[in-house]
């Protein structure tokens, strides 16, 4: 994401290093966490290469759960002791409190999306018109009030059949239908969506989300 020169990334993938280098992210400023699991964190080591061509650390944000299990899962980067043989990705960690209407990062105001992965609390994010909704199988009624009025949704579609920590089809479509935005973009998809039969029966201003798309807004 791109905003006011700054390049702030959603979560470290654990193909982050891949998808740098093919996508020419030549940059990254801040990272903001959706919540702490393994597909979402585990690319953090790769932030190394940053801090050494930009010769700063990186502000990296998260709700309480996710600062809590980053701390504990690389307690050697938030906690470090001497390091034999490498250097350690120099990040600051910043705790969000989702009460917030409004956060700053690097000086763009981003506004913290409170939702329910499962029985836990994620975070989607929105910027201006765009809101990145990932990970999620309930919204709350005061999240849904701050993706009001949107241009583009980024949310969260699994699969057709029921799953518990994740939108299904039928419900990621009743969110879209409830926000109205201009344009959606399924992600997070499951190996068994078939790309091609999905986009004929998606509804007008539905898509799926793919690896290498650029969305302007």
């Amino acid at each position: 994401m791109t905003i006011k020169n700054k390049s702030i990334l959603i979560d470290t993938s654990t193909d982050l290093r891949q998808q740098a280098l093919k996508y020419k992210i030549k940059k990254v400023d801040a990272v903001l966490y959706t919540h702490p699991h393994a597909d979402h964190i585990h690319g953090i080591d790769e932030l190394r290469s940053y801090n050494f061509t930009q010769k700063a650390s990186i502000p990296v944000y998260g709700n309480e759960w996710t600062c809590r299990e980053l701390l504990a899962k690389f307690n050697y980067i938030f906690r470090p002791k001497p390091v034999e043989g490498g250097g350690i990705p120099l990040l600051d960690l910043i705790k969000i409190d989702p009460a917030k209407d409004e956060i700053r990062v690097q000086g763009v105001p981003i506004v913290p999306i409170p939702i329910c992965h499962g029985s836990k609390e994620a975070l989607g994010y929105r910027f201006n018109r765009v809101a990145y909704v990932t990970d999620c199988s309930y919204i709350p009624p005061s999240s849904i009030d701050r993706l009001k009025g949107l241009s583009v949704l980024i949310l969260d579609c699994l699969r057709e059949t029921k799953h518990r920590t994740h939108f299904n089809l039928d419900q990621a479509l009743a969110v879209v239908d409830q926000l109205r935005p201009k344009k959606t973009f399924f992600t997070h998809l499951a190996h068994s969506v078939e790309y091609r039969e999905w986009t004929r029966k998606l509804p007008s201003g539905v898509s799926l989300a793919y690896d290498g798309l650029k969305i302007r807004a």
